[in-house]
């Protein structure tokens, strides 16, 4: 990157706190990696500090920053809030687009299946030899605008799985138990529940292991600070850089 690139800010949904700060610190680090010169920093939504107003409106290089939501499906709360948090700065800042849908995200999730012993995969190329679910939900944050962008990620996923996938968002329409029955309906008989979670969140993730377990579905951990998720971090940055200044607000 040149010496002069814009500062990244790791814009964190909700408010701090001490899982939340460990698992954006991470994520920073890791994609530090890909970006090397790049200033990358933490703004919490939730108005704790370091909140991204604050974070924006003190950086003093001139080049507008480009924000980078923590999120990994479209969510319009989230989105406005970034605006108007954005706006509340009183600086020019880029907004780049959520991490997903992408085949990153669907190649960071089956490797949380393998981890929780529900998908095999090749050590060199990850893609499946054995899976160990024949059906998949994929779960993820928002509403039905999220749901759909999970849809994509879970078609990514079927591919490398070879397994039917359904996908639920947290506040959308379809439940878990819905979408357990439509894999059932085609032959999957052991399912598992891969939630396409990032930033911790231990109300929603209690209910959504509870719902996976009435509807009789295992379950992966969330995404967290997987490295795929610093590499979309990544390259949601490059992306946004090379579209040009289109400030948000």
């Amino acid at each position: 990157m040149p010496g002069n690139a814009p500062p990244l800010v790791l814009a964190v949904p909700g408010a701090s706190s001490p899982a939340a700060t460990a698992v954006a610190k991470e994520i920073a680090t890791l994609a530090r990696a890909s970006l090397s010169g790049v200033d990358i920093r933490i703004g919490f939504l939730g108005g704790d500090e370091p909140s991204l107003p604050t974070v924006l409106s003190s950086d003093d290089r001139g080049s507008p920053a480009i924000v980078v939501p923590l999120v990994p499906d479209p969510d319009p709360r989230v989105e406005g809030a970034l605006r108007r948090a954005i706006a509340d700065a009183g600086v020019s800042a880029r907004l780049a687009p959520p991490l997903g849908p992408h085949p990153l995200l669907a190649e960071a999730l089956h490797i949380r299946l393998s981890e929780a012993g529900l998908a095999r995969a090749d050590r060199m190329r990850l893609l499946a030899l054995i899976t160990a679910a024949d059906g998949i939900v994929v779960a993820t944050s928002g509403g039905e605008e999220a749901a759909k962008s999970a849809a994509v990620t879970g078609v990514l996923l079927a591919a490398r799985l070879a397994v039917p996938v359904a996908a639920v968002a947290l506040e959308g329409k379809r439940t878990i138990a819905e979408a357990a029955e439509q894999l059932r309906s085609v032959g999957a008989r052991r399912l598992a529940l891969a939630p396409s979670l990032i930033m911790p969140n231990p109300e929603a993730e209690k209910q959504l292991v509870e719902a996976a377990e009435e509807a009789g579905c295992e379950h992966a951990e969330p995404l967290r600070a997987h490295p795929c998720v610093a590499q979309l971090v990544a390259v949601r940055y490059t992306e946004t850089l090379e579209e040009g200044d289109t400030p948000a607000g």
